[in-house]
């Protein structure tokens, strides 16, 4: 009998390597590699005579094509974040931490289509039925016409979702536990989750019928599962949220059928995950006005725009070596900022502790946020609060010029409407068409430091010596 081969599979990739190495070729992750038998089942054994293939119609790229009908689930911040909707023959991969809320979410959307009159089916295999009925009720949805099923095996998914009329939305909680009998592997491997995830896609293409697999992602991302079936799907949103904050947020990485920017926000309470309307009421709701080192930044997440807060403390070190610590963005970026003010502006950090942060823990990944965290940083140093009816937006350049962003006109509209009277932006912006705000353009960051500080800068500092 022939020696099965035995390969190497990167857990978080899925790169085959012959041979057992600390770190990947394909991704470059560390200790992620694991013993997988390459032979028999899908690819392996002995190899069958290659069947002839068949000619395919090709078809030119100008002709009629229908929008992809989409599967609405009446959960507005949900239908906002998947485009429209679930589109029906599509695979879609929701990641999350391990009590994020994904089963909660994919419950409340399944009860909610079947009371739309879809037929939706949801296959837990981690839970028992009992467990999912206790969520159900617990979330109000023990009325609603979802099928429940508890099977992990692939094979008898397949042939209990062909028993019966066809399913227009199927929920398979989760990836890691599925397997099938093609691939001699135990459950959570990558060479199970890929060949599950693969059938299941089959049939979703097959059917018509829109698919949603859960995936965990732990901290240490070792458990294969999200990241190898990532390219397979068609769609990848990843649930996102701090253990200690009550809202949650569904974002989008990948969209074959609509955007990729936008999110989703809910809040966690003790009947399930409630939509969050308005994003911006939500982390601006406990701001204290009259502290410094608070901006208010106007930023955007796809075409929603979402005001946040931007927290700064500047104190003075007992240190050789100052701290720098950044939650909710990007550290380069503040190091860039310090630099560009003590260079440019003569604001001097060097002698002080700065401590940068997202008011309720949002993470903001535009540079249009370094305007408002240089105001922030200025306003604590010099010991002075910034107007509270004022909202800052503008990237600023390594010269301390402060440059244009887009979606001007949505920042501002939501900042009216929120309440806020003044507006920071850069000066070559093009015509806002709007007065409701009373708008200062500043040059160069120069002309901001200048407005917040100023003679009071000086002071200040003498009152507190």
């Amino acid at each position: 009998m022939a020696r099965q081969k035995i390969s190497f599979i990167c857990a978080q990739c899925g790169t085959v390597h012959p041979r057992w190495q600390g770190k990947c070729d394909g991704c470059g992750e560390w200790n992620t590699l694991a013993e997988e038998q390459a032979g028999g089942g899908v690819g392996g054994g002995h190899q069958r005579a290659p069947k002839k293939g068949r000619p395919v119609e090709l078809v030119t790229l100008d002709g009629e094509q229908q929008e992809a009908p989409r599967i609405r689930t009446g959960i507005a911040e949900l239908d906002r974040v998947t485009g429209g909707g679930f589109v029906r023959g599509s695979a879609l991969l929701l990641g999350g931490d391990p009590g994020i809320g994904k089963s909660t979410l994919l419950m409340q959307a399944a009860a909610s289509l079947a009371r739309r009159g879809s037929r939706v089916i949801y296959v837990s295999g981690e839970e028992a039925t009992g467990q999912v009925r206790l969520r159900a009720r617990r979330l109000d949805a023990a009325d609603s016409a979802v099928m429940l099923a508890a099977e992990t095996n692939v094979e008898n998914i397949l042939a209990t979702l062909a028993d019966g009329p066809r399913p227009d939305f199927v929920i398979l909680d989760s990836v890691q536990t599925l397997w099938t009998d093609s691939v001699e592997s135990a459950p959570g491997t990558v060479t199970q989750v890929r060949a599950s995830a693969s059938a299941m896609i089959r049939y979703a293409k097959q059917t018509g019928a829109a698919i949603v697999l859960v995936g965990h992602v732990t901290k240490d991302g070792q458990i294969a599962g999200p990241r190898v079936v990532e390219h397979m799907v068609d769609g990848v949103l990843y649930f996102e949220g701090d253990g200690g904050q009550a809202y949650r947020i569904l974002r989008t990485v990948k969209n074959r059928f609509g955007a990729t920017d936008e999110i989703g926000v809910f809040a966690m309470s003790d009947k399930g995950l409630a939509e969050v309307a308005n994003p911006s009421e939500l982390f601006l709701g406990e701001r204290n006005g009259k502290s410094p080192g608070a901006a208010v930044f106007a930023g955007m997440e796809g075409s929603r725009p979402i005001l946040v807060e931007i927290q700064a403390l500047v104190a003075p070190s007992p240190l050789g070596t100052p701290r720098r610590s950044v939650i909710g963005w990007d550290s380069g970026r503040l190091s860039m900022i310090l630099a560009v003010l003590e260079a440019h502006c003569g604001v001097r950090f060097s002698q002080h502790d700065v401590y940068l942060n997202v008011a309720g823990g949002y993470r903001i990944t535009e540079p249009a946020a370094d305007l408002a965290a240089a105001a922030a940083l200025v306003s604590s140093l010099a010991g002075l609060a910034l107007p509270a009816d004022c909202v800052y937006f503008g990237e600023i350049s390594l010269s301390g010029a402060v440059r244009p962003v887009g979606h001007s006109i949505q920042r501002l509209k939501e900042a009216h409407k929120l309440g806020f009277e003044r507006a920071v932006l850069p000066a070559s912006t093009e015509e806002i068409g709007t007065k409701a705000l009373r708008l200062s353009q500043p040059e160069t960051l120069v002309d901001l430091v200048a407005s917040i500080a100023g003679s009071s800068q000086i002071s200040a500092r003498e009152e507190a010596a």
